[in-house]
């Protein structure tokens, strides 16, 4: 196969992104985003919000990052931060996934793309860290502008967005979470009791 036709056998199966609903919906309430849409909205997301990032990044390696990091979930779905899923068990799953997938590309590629999602999980580096932030940071706004969108469905409580969201927001781009934060409590004030 040359390396032509293994690239595009990669983007021809990345296509299938498209085809994996989220647990969260689009802003306007309308209909569950899809995967596709994801990768993109936070791609777009770290392009305007980078110059919040807690410490310098690259923007161009957190987009690559940004692009890429799903692509396991045509394999392994999505898992909403929220749902009930073993988080062990997933792991497994998503990098047998990415094996597959970026096995698909010519050897120096696979190795390049497979080294930034690898990056991106272990959210260790500065480009990781931010990306992770923004990562979470759309489904919040998502869920804001869509009178809480998927929160009610489920059962999340402020205290759970703070532990499970806000802690990789807050160390990423605090900025951003102290933005959202009086949103988010007015939310949880009202429908909450």
């Amino acid at each position: 196969m040359s390396r032509i036709d293994a690239q595009l056998a990669f983007l021809i199966e990345a296509d299938k992104l498209k085809t994996v609903l989220r647990g969260t919906t689009l802003c306007d309430g309308a209909r569950r985003e899809n995967s596709g849409e994801h990768s993109w909205h936070i791609a777009l997301y770290a392009l305007v919000m980078s110059e919040h990032a807690n410490r310098p990044v690259n923007i161009d390696r957190v987009i690559k990052m940004l692009l890429i990091h799903d692509l396991v979930e045509i394999d392994a779905g999505d898992n909403p931060i929220h749902g009930n899923h073993d988080p062990i068990a997933l792991e497994a799953i998503e990098k047998a996934a990415a094996d597959r997938l970026f096995g698909l590309l010519p050897a120096d590629q696979g190795r390049s793309f497979r080294a930034l999602w690898d990056e991106f999980e272990a959210a260790e580096t500065d480009d990781a860290i931010f990306a992770k932030s923004i990562d979470r940071v759309q489904p919040v706004i998502a869920n804001l502008e869509s009178g809480g969108g998927t929160w009610p469905e489920f059962n999340v409580t402020a205290a759970q967005l703070q532990s499970r969201v806000g802690v990789k927001v807050e160390k990423g781009a605090p900025a951003i979470w102290s933005a959202l934060e009086a949103r988010i409590n007015a939310w949880f004030a009202q429908h909450t009791g």
